[in-house]
């Protein structure tokens, strides 16, 4: 399916590996300028060569930027310049017992993950409105809907991006502009891949038997598998498409069925 994109400039933050590289991937081969974004100049530009292999007609480029640090976030924005499309996808996660979670570890984690999304919206969506079209997506998880013990930092910001993306989606009332949300499942991105990696190694068992009974040990998982990057990618290329003009202040499930239906 043609989604309609070719000309529209794109930009994905945390987009050197995982699911922001599989949303970057994805939009080029729609024809889209991509915008992507790293901490690590070394990995950011690895990424850049390896999205331009893959879509070797398109444009791509990348900005290093810590969104950690709002200076940094200001500094990108002054460099990338008007956007069609704006996924914010970058965040942390880790599993931390909650009482070991400093204070300063919840601001990180909302800085990241919550704080990258304001930043970057108050910028770029203005822009949108005053050119009549444009696109935000969030990339949050089902952690964000029911949260998990071992995750709650994780989980708390996951709630807060949709609450961010259900109240930007009614300043575009009336308009060619949407803010929608993915909730995406369990998905085997290279920081899970690497967790995996490491215990299989330390338990000494293949990582293909380990990553098997990770996934079927999730009693409500319908897919009973982890879900690819390019899956979630999928969804939110549709999202970011004319295609999907009437889904506006929607939080989309790509999660496999791990969260119960609702309807």
């Amino acid at each position: 399916m043609d989604m309609n994109l070719t000309g529209k400039s794109a930009f994905v933050s945390g987009s050197t590996e995982g699911i922001g590289y599989a949303v970057a991937r994805s939009l080029l081969a729609e024809g889209v300028d991509v915008t992507i974004n790293g901490r690590d100049t070394a990995r950011l530009d690895r990424a850049v060569e390896s999205l331009q292999h893959h879509a070797p007609d398109a444009t791509v480029r990348g900005i290093v930027a810590d969104f950690s640090v709002a200076t940094d976030v200001e500094l990108l924005v002054d460099r990338l310049g008007d956007v069609d499309i704006l996924v914010n996808n970058v965040g942390l996660f880790e599993l931390t017992p909650f009482t070991d979670i400093s204070d300063d570890d919840w601001q990180r984690y909302f800085d990241v993950n919550v704080m990258s999304g304001v930043r970057l919206a108050r910028r770029l969506m203005p822009g949108m409105l005053g050119r009549g079209w444009g696109r935000i997506l969030f990339v949050s998880s089902e952690s964000g809907v029911d949260v998990p013990a071992d995750m709650i930092h994780y989980g708390t910001t996951k709630t807060a991006m949709l609450s961010l993306g259900n109240g930007l989606a009614k300043l575009t009332k009336g308009t060619a502009v949407t803010v929608n949300s993915v909730l995406g499942g369990p998905t085997y991105s290279d920081g899970v891949a690497r967790t995996i990696d490491a215990l299989a190694a330390a338990r000494s068992i293949p990582v293909d038997d380990l990553k098997s009974a990770i996934a079927s040990s999730n009693t409500t998982s319908l897919l009973q598998r982890f879900i690819e990057p390019a899956e979630i990618a999928n969804m939110v290329t549709f999202l970011a498409s004319p295609i999907a003009s009437a889904t506006n202040g929607a939080a989309v499930r790509v999660d496999g069925g791990v969260l119960p239906t609702l309807l």
